[in-house]
């Protein structure tokens, strides 16, 4: 049985006529100690899956579907329950480190808060001692653990956002955009930590940014979001070295491919917008964008259809038909 298995989830918000639908219909699995990234421009609600998984949403957002960790459905957790799997069965590295640390409370102490409410029996001794051990895993110095997150480096904030979602040994990390705003140096720093920590600790993580390239260099398997739902998942290097969607090949040309002799060509940018969820167009909504659109694109939506061993598309140009295909979720 798969760590995490989100079923046709569906997240919209506001409602009656003003509702917007922000996901529609993601399925996604994850098993112990793999990796998946998820990927997608802005707005195309990667970030709203995030903290669906843990209901992390404000009160004008509607979930509909099934989060299963370890079986057990996170929408249906009562509220005594869903705040004891908090940071002790899956915690969150959040987009920016600054606006998600308490400024005025030292980061020692902001480590050491999950310990203490998760474990009673603890004592601020050993909180305190395994503050340090955490600070070290992140390669952080004992002496930070007294800075408050003014004092620390954009890296180093980062890294104590880390350092608290291990501080409680969950089973799954989530990590939304977790070197946004940093220098491509420490960028590479926070991605080899990460990288390490899941390894050594047999963690499942789920991580999410609008650059496949950092996600098929980390991750296992790869699923590409667009206007709320995924239209192509399979294992990284496929997705992101020979994508079948035109919006998967799009997304990975956008990036530069250092040392490859065969791509010594320009990132090419994709013409468009993503649309307004408030006012999806008919069919496959990516048809407005597509340089391979059909007829078809603007009348059908696709659902994902098998594009080779272990991966799938949802593309007209995928598949005998080009509609229907394999169903359901691959466990990675």
């Amino acid at each position: 049985m798969s760590l995490l298995e989100v079923r046709n989830l569906h997240v919209t918000y506001g409602s009656g006529a003003r509702a917007v639908p922000a996901v529609r219909g993601v399925d996604l699995s994850l098993a112990a100690g793999r990796k998946l990234g998820v990927a997608g421009e802005s707005g195309c609600g990667k970030s709203t899956i995030a903290l669906a998984l843990l209901r992390l949403l404000p009160a004008s957002a509607r979930l509909t579907g099934e989060i299963l960790l370890d079986g057990e459905d996170v929408l249906a957790m009562k509220w005594g329950r869903l705040r004891a799997v908090r940071w002790a069965g899956a915690s969150i590295v959040f987009q920016g480190a600054m606006h998600s640390l308490n400024a005025v409370q030292r980061v020692g102490d902001q480590i050491a808060e999950p310990i203490l409410l998760h474990r009673r029996t603890t004592t601020e001794t050993a909180a305190a001692r395994r503050v340090g051990e955490l600070l070290e895993q992140v390669g952080l110095p004992l002496g930070r653990a007294d800075a408050y997150p003014h004092e620390l480096s954009g890296g180093q904030r980062q890294r104590v956002m880390i350092a608290m979602a291990l501080a409680c040994d969950p089973r799954l990390i989530v990590a939304d955009e977790p070197t946004t705003a940093l220098d491509v140096m420490i960028q590479a720093q926070i991605l080899r930590l990460i990288e390490q920590l899941v390894a050594e600790q047999n963690i499942s993580l789920l991580m999410i940014s609008h650059d496949l390239g950092v996600l098929a260099e980390t991750c296992d398997r790869l699923a590409v979001m667009y206007a709320g739902r995924v239209v192509e998942e399979g294992p990284a290097r496929a997705v992101y070295g020979a994508a079948e969607h035109p919006y998967g090949r799009a997304l990975s040309a956008a990036f530069p491919r250092i040392g490859d002799p065969a791509s010594r060509r320009a990132p090419r940018g994709l013409p468009g917008d993503p649309p307004d969820p408030a006012a999806l167009p008919s069919g496959c909504t990516f048809h407005p964008r597509c340089p391979v659109a059909v007829d078809m694109c603007a009348e059908m939506d696709q659902v994902l259809a098998t594009a080779g061993d272990d991966h799938r598309a949802a593309c007209v140009h995928v598949g005998a038909a080009g509609v229907g295909g394999a169903s359901g979720t691959k466990l990675l």
